[in-house]
């Protein structure tokens, strides 16, 4: 068999959100048994038909870099996470909708990955706002997920999803709620089935069709991030 054109998406959250059931359930259709913290980065391949059923249909390799550690890590971990963040096409960042503080995380791991700055930390700062629109140049597509759905009680879940919404339009990026251990979440057809195809779609042409990267910016004319009142319980005042 030829080989595939294959592309890189970073798969990015807290440590126990559940990037690694995430990754396993998109590459194997099934749910890990066991899953164990992250060390370093541990690298998944999914096949992927772009433009399915169109007559531009072509299959690519689409490689899930499951990057451990946390945001609150020191500098030298942060500098040698690093070397991951090296020629991404895409990134999935990944939130567990019952821990409020891992939804705003995702801001400090979008900066980290996305930030040419060459401090330690990779994040550029000033007077304790995080700047969007310096990431313009870099913009790459974004794809939300949020895990551990089937713990919030039917009665709230409304609730925490006016809650994150936040996010999707923060990042300009499409949303996917779930639960890792049910595959039927991403079962073929359903309306998340299609958001994470027309996502791998978009990774392929920034990847390959895209030569003018003002043509998919996902940071320009946004707001700033504020952090001067998030405090260590993930809530803001």
């Amino acid at each position: 068999m030829a080989s595939l054109d294959r592309v890189k998406v970073l798969v990015l959250g807290d440590s126990g959100v559940g990037k690694s059931s995430l990754v396993h359930l998109l590459c194997q259709n099934q749910v890990l048994g066991n899953p164990s913290w992250t060390v370093g980065c541990s690298v998944d391949v999914r096949v992927h038909d772009y433009r399915e059923g169109t007559p531009e249909e072509k299959t690519y390799y689409i490689e899930l870099w499951d990057v451990g550690g946390s945001v609150g890590s020191a500098s030298s971990v942060k500098s040698t996470r690093a070397v991951f963040y090296n020629s991404v096409n895409g990134i999935i960042l990944v939130h567990d909708l019952t821990n409020k503080k891992s939804s705003l995380n995702l801001y400090r791991w979008s900066l980290e990955a996305l930030s040419k700055d060459s401090s330690p930390t990779g994040i550029i700062v000033s007077n304790g706002d995080y700047d969007r629109e310096q990431f313009a140049e870099n913009s790459v597509p974004l794809l939300l997920i949020g895990t551990k759905f089937d713990q919030i009680p039917e009665n709230k879940r409304n609730d925490v999803l006016t809650r994150t919404a936040f996010l999707s339009e923060d990042f300009n990026a499409e949303e996917i709620n779930l639960d890792c251990t049910n595959p039927r979440y991403l079962a073929a057809g359903s309306s998340n089935a299609v958001k994470l195809s027309r996502f791998f779609d978009k990774v392929i042409e920034k990847r390959y069709f895209t030569r003018d990267p003002s043509q998919m910016q996902n940071f320009t004319d946004r707001r700033r991030f504020n952090f001067k009142s998030f405090h260590n319980d993930g809530v803001y005042t």
